[in-house]
């Protein structure tokens, strides 16, 4: 699976979902529009970044990339399914999807507060969605990651 941060402004964010990434074997994470990577535009460490992935950005291939929108176009062309962890009308609950045999997936993941741009979510095949119990209305997004991810690939990991 492959990972898309769009707009994530968090650098702890960042991190944790590197090290997420990691644990799950996500094979790529991609680092649209302002998301901060492990370096800066100069090639220096971002150690806001490096911090929490405590090295992951290291065993895990990452690539910065200007617009969320080319990228799903190459990958959609390239044969993935897109997936967003979004809220949304035409969202599905995680708990009733399930990834399918020898497809290849992208999971696409916003910005806090503001969620993935409509844009973005028109280009998904599927919107999956965390059902809230309590108050709030939503999750940090590096801890929706770790919840979507165990749910995709470490629970269904017969697949």
């Amino acid at each position: 699976m492959l990972v898309i941060l769009d707009n994530i402004r968090s650098a702890h964010n960042v991190g944790s979902i590197f090290r997420t990434a990691d644990a799950a074997g996500c094979g790529k994470v991609f680092l649209a529009g302002l998301t901060p990577g492990p370096l800066d535009k100069y090639g220096r460490e971002n150690k806001k970044v490096t911090k929490v992935s405590l090295g992951a950005e290291q065993s895990v291939a990452w690539e910065q990339v200007a617009s969320t929108l080319d990228l799903l176009s190459k990958l959609k062309k390239d044969g993935y399914k897109i997936l967003a962890l979004e809220q949304a009308p035409n969202s599905i609950t995680l708990a009733d999807f399930s990834l399918k045999k020898n497809l290849k997936y992208a999971l696409v993941l916003g910005s806090e507060p503001k969620g993935i741009d409509k844009k973005i979510l028109d280009q998904a095949d599927v919107i999956l969605e965390i059902p809230m119990q309590g108050k709030k209305e939503s999750l940090n997004v590096a801890v929706a990651f770790g919840m979507a991810v165990w749910h995709l690939i470490i629970s269904q990991k017969s697949i």
